[in-house]
């Protein structure tokens, strides 16, 4: 190390145990009066913890060493706390953590990139500072949150690489890897929603409501409405929640698309987004009439693991049907089931599509087979909104969603197949 590149290091790490000890005598100042550890201490201990890495940087005995100094005096603090007071309060494991990265934090800013050292600080003094934050939002999560967020680590951290190189599978073009990455994809943007929904905007409204559930699923967000209009009438919040909800899919569809395939994307921009502004302007049109209530219940947890299987099995399964009927009954067989898919769940019948899980199909019959998809899923949803809930202004958001699917197959065949 230079001597330029050294004072520049010592400046470091002497501003940041500065700014993390300014932090920790504001934040505990008053509460612990009788912390040890503060705006002196802590660069005292940064520059010792830096000077004896120095000493001795291959193996860092120095440091060590140092270091089991340290944690000795934080032994004989944390065990004459706990005689003094019986029940250890937060302090006493607070303060000699404090004091412990202190001292770590000069072998951090001598050894590691400069970002790695700031936000090391950082996040140090917005842990400290944001106690009553942590704390509230640590009563509000339930273990239910807890283990949501696990499952999503499964997803993601676990499985995903685990199919890492796997050849594709029998009858089809896509890879054990890409199944499980659409269903990562699709979850990432359900568990988005899902969390916006509970603690963003817990109270957002009905239509909000709505808004996020179809980026999660436009025919569950459907149902569950539909339910609430059968309890408690159909309100034009409700009607339009319905359409909002089915603007959503055309957003999120596309999305997911550019995800996997930028050419198959960009053909369906378009007609999708035409179709995603007008879906828009008839929920906002019919909301103007709208008496904002509060939103209905708590969102489903979009990541059981058990639907992710589900998901992956479909994801197999529509794929293999698709190369069936691409290969016995041509193009003109994808387009049926296409429409035949439409009235379950279209997003595997999408990601296929868009992963080139199926052979020969071109860029202007998936796309044609995607917006067909849609149109029959949206005459599922209005068969949804009439049957659950029975009322009969239910024709309004189900004529909607209906003349929303005829308009996508038309300008599927306007935009696509045109010449």
């Amino acid at each position: 190390m230079t001597a330029l590149a050294g004072a520049e290091r010592f400046a470091l790490l002497l501003g940041l145990s500065l700014f993390f000890g300014f932090a920790f005598e504001e934040f505990y100042f008053g509460e612990l009066p009788r912390h040890p550890g503060g705006v002196r201490t802590f660069p005292l201990l940064a520059i010792a913890g830096g000077a004896l890495f120095e000493v001795e940087p291959h193996f860092g005995a120095a440091f060590i060493a140092g270091l089991l100094v340290v944690g000795s005096w934080i032994y004989t603090y944390v065990r004459h706390e706990s005689e003094r007071e019986g029940d250890p309060g937060e302090g006493t494991f607070i303060v000699p953590i404090s004091n412990l990265l202190a001292y770590s934090l000069g072998a951090i800013v001598l050894t590691q990139p400069v970002w790695i050292s700031v936000a090391t600080a950082v996040a140090a003094v917005l842990l400290l500072g944001g106690k009553r934050t942590l704390h509230d939002w640590a009563h509000r999560v339930s273990d239910q949150e807890v283990i949501t967020a696990g499952k999503f680590l499964i997803l993601v951290g676990i499985v995903l690489p685990l199919l890492a190189g796997r050849p594709p599978i029998p009858l089809t073009a896509v890879t054990p890897f890409g199944v499980w990455l659409a269903v990562v994809a699709v979850s990432s943007i359900s568990y988005a929603s899902y969390l916006l929904q509970t603690y963003v905007f817990p109270k957002g409204g009905t239509l909000l409501s709505a808004f996020l559930g179809g980026l999660y699923s436009s025919t569950a967000t459907t149902v569950v409405l539909a339910r609430r209009a059968h309890d408690d009438g159909m309100s034009p919040e409700i009607e339009a929640g319905i359409v909002a909800a089915t603007a959503m899919m055309y957003l999120r569809l596309l999305v997911v698309t550019a995800l996997f395939n930028a050419s198959l994307a960009l053909s369906l921009a378009p007609p999708l987004l035409i179709l995603f502004v007008l879906a828009l302007l008839a929920a906002w049109l019919r909301a103007r009439f709208a008496k904002r209530t509060v939103h209905a219940g708590q969102p489903p947890n979009p990541l059981q693991l058990g639907a992710a299987f589900i998901f992956a099995g479909l994801f197999v399964l529509i794929a293999v049907a698709t190369s069936y009927v691409r290969a016995h009954l041509g193009k003109e067989g994808v387009m049926g089931l296409a429409a035949v898919v439409g009235i379950t769940d279209i997003d595997p019948f999408v990601l296929s599509l868009a992963q080139g899980g199926v052979a020969d199909v071109g860029l202007k019959t998936a796309s044609l087979a995607i917006l067909i998809a849609t149109a029959s899923n949206n005459a599922l949803k209005a068969a949804y909104t009439v049957t659950f809930s029975r009322r009969k202004e239910s024709w309004i958001p189900a004529l909607t969603l209906i003349a929303l699917g005829l308009l996508g197959i038309a300008l599927a065949f306007t935009f696509i197949a045109s010449p």
